[in-house]
């Protein structure tokens, strides 16, 4: 097969020059040779013999990875997850690489279906969306004039970096006779080349690169600053040219940058962990790599250092689990706010697929969107880098191993007329208590199209926060809602939608009901300031009608509630009278509540009691001092199906 050279490069720079370790087996000496097919042997004949260690029992899953014996590799990462849920999450993404190839991506969906407790939620969302968008018309909606590069060889090229104004840097593993590194058999040694790019975007008589330091060893995926005038790239550790090892016998990959007085100074170096594909962002003066530090993701992981005039300012950081995975990431690229990268996640299209990223404001990233099929294969494809065409669109090239390539890898081009992936759009928030300002946990969250069509549901966390992402829409309803709660509904324009690329953050309030109503004679009703009508009179005065639009807003926040109208009146005046002024008054209620929308439906009863439910002493002929008669003259919203409602 062909081999993953992408992610096989941090073990092709160690493989030539470690010192051996004791090996407790054939079958290991030929796994960390990387000779497959005889560690599939031999660990075959050794597990007739002996059970094999659980290390052992990886490494020859991760045989059957790379040799492409997909149904061998799934049985034997199910055999060792059985005995232990907790193998690393590199060896979990390799397992469900290898179901997808097996048994599609239906089953993937349905293991990761019952690992939702112990999976990380970007992990989940990623696959998710990703998975729709396969499975959608928006996969491909761009139209790529993709070229294979004329200067491919049978070696492997990849890595481009555009080179000042009409120059291609690569990495390539091409013969490299007559140069400096003469003597040296091909592919022992990887170099940095230098090519013109013509008017076709094809690159001309490719050359190696001399503007870096001279080396005897490895020298890779460069990166040109135009704001520095400086290459950024990777070199084996040395030292008076001599290769450093660390106490195992690792030797690593360091980052370096060329100097103006044509030398070159290490940035990241340390003799036990090797740095990959660095860019510089001239916006921001990051420093952007990966690598596979302890306590990472998965793999390799991307980071970034802070820099100041080409010192590191920072320790690394690491782009987080919405961008890192159980996989291997490489080969960043920033490009108008966008971040491109590669990745070979189980819910891409096979090995490694480029993915787009759109940096937040706040720092986050949206889901990374797999690019595609074409520039995107079944095999591996990486090193992604694009540009303003000098004519129009865009051009870019990307390094891919697909089959009908020249070489290992290649070199590819492209033009397209917009920028690749899909745009999305991010809403992100807190769903609060409209009373404590507290958040409101599992609350469902939900977009909806102008035809009502829901788009996606989320719940809030135990904070009450929220986060979505969607296809970019023009227009769109958002929605907030849980049990005992109201109902939020909020519209969003084309003018809105692009506010919230400047700041998606969408706070909601809800209503808790039971924040609304209290309990009064022994019945639910809902919570008002005592008023008063005026003497004898059942007109709504202003007083009266700002308690009243307090259960408008209840009513409407709450459409199915059933309403009881109640007024009294205290003893004082004759018993008729006081009926006919109690039942003017909740007539009198009952209107201004319909008339303020209040739906009929909603009110079943308005009663006026008169004097006949007085609460206190004060009846008839009884002398009582003003504040005793006050207490009786009420007017009660009693909730008729409380205890129904949930």
């Amino acid at each position: 097969m062909k081999y993953n050279f992408l992610i096989l490069i941090a073990f092709l720079f160690v493989n030539n020059f470690s010192f051996a370790q004791d090996k407790k087996s054939k079958g290991d000496d030929f796994f960390f040779e990387y000779k497959y097919p005889q560690a599939i042997i031999e660990y075959k004949k050794e597990k007739n013999e002996h059970p094999l260690s659980k290390r052992q029992l990886l490494n020859l899953a991760d045989s059957y990875l790379q040799t492409e014996n997909y149904k061998n590799a799934v049985d034997t990462y199910l055999e060792i997850y059985k005995e232990d849920t907790k193998i690393s999450t590199y060896h979990f993404n390799n397992m469900l690489q290898a179901m997808a190839k097996t048994s599609g991506q239906d089953r993937v969906k349905a293991f990761l279906a019952t690992k939702t407790d112990v999976l990380s939620n970007e992990l989940l969302e990623n696959a998710e969306f990703n998975y729709e968008l396969q499975e959608s018309e928006k996969a491909n909606d761009l139209a790529y004039q993709i070229f294979n590069i004329n200067a491919n060889g049978p070696a492997s090229d990849f890595s481009p970096s555009f080179y000042k104004d009409d120059k291609l840097l690569f990495t390539s593993t091409r013969s490299l006779k007559g140069n400096k590194k003469k003597g040296y058999r091909e592919n022992e040694y990887l170099e940095i080349f230098v090519a013109k790019v013509g008017m076709d975007g094809q690159i001309l008589n490719p050359k190696p690169f001399l503007e870096v330091p001279e080396s005897s060893f490895h020298q890779a995926t460069p990166f040109y600053s135009e704001a520095r005038d400086a290459v950024f790239y990777v070199s084996s550790n040395e030292e008076y040219d001599q290769l450093t090892f660390d106490e195992n016998g690792k030797n690593s990959l360091a980052v370096m940058m060329t100097s103006e007085d044509g030398t070159a100074q290490y940035l990241l170096r340390d003799p036990s962990t090797s740095f990959y594909y660095p860019f510089y962002d001239e916006k921001t003066s990051r420093l952007y790599f990966a690598a596979n530090f302890p306590n990472g993701y998965g793999g390799t992981d991307l980071y970034y250092v802070d820099t100041n005039e080409g010192k590191i300012m920072s320790a690394p950081i690491n782009l987080g689990s919405r961008i890192n995975t159980p996989g291997n990431e490489v080969s960043p690229f920033v490009f108008e706010n966008s971040l491109y990268f590669a990745s070979d996640i189980f819910y891409g299209l096979g090995g490694m697929d480029i993915y787009k990223s759109e940096m937040q404001n706040d720092e986050s990233f949206s889901i990374p969107v797999n690019l595609g099929m074409g520039l995107n294969s079944e095999d591996d494809d990486f090193g992604f880098i694009i540009k303003n065409n000098k004519t129009e669109g865009l051009i870019g090239y990307f390094s891919s191993n697909r089959k009908e390539g020249k070489g290992k890898d290649d070199i590819y081009g492209f033009t397209v007329a917009d920028k690749p992936g899909l745009k999305t759009l991010v809403l992100r928030g807190q769903v609060n208590n409209s009373s404590s300002k507290e958040g409101v946990s599992k609350a469902a969250v939900r977009v909806y199209d102008t035809d009502l069509n829901l788009i996606k549901e989320v719940y809030t966390n135990e904070e009450g926060t929220y986060r979505l992402e969607i296809p970019w829409r023009e227009t769109l309803m958002l929605e907030a809602s849980k049990e005992r709660y109201s109902e939020i509904i909020r519209s969003f324009d084309e003018e809105a939608i692009q506010d919230l690329e400047d700041n998606n953050l969408v706070d909601l309030e809800l209503l808790f009901l039971d924040d609304l109503v209290e309990e009064k004679e022994d019945q639910t009703v809902i919570k008002m300031k005592k008023f008063f009508f005026q003497k004898g009179r059942y007109a709504i005065t202003p007083e009266v009608a700002a308690e009243l639009d307090k259960v408008v807003v209840v009513v409407k926040s709450f459409p199915q509630l059933q309403l009881r109208i109640e007024s009294h009146t205290d003893s004082r005046g004759g018993g008729a009278t006081n009926f006919r002024l109690s039942q003017n008054r909740a007539d009198a209620i009952k209107d201004y509540l319909e008339q303020h929308g209040v739906s009929s439906s909603n009110i079943l009863y308005s009663i006026g009691y008169g004097e006949d439910k007085i609460i206190n002493n004060c009846k008839s002929g009884v002398f009582c001092l003003e504040q005793m008669h006050n207490q009786n003259e009420r007017q009660l919203i009693v909730v008729l199906n409380y205890d129904l409602l949930f």
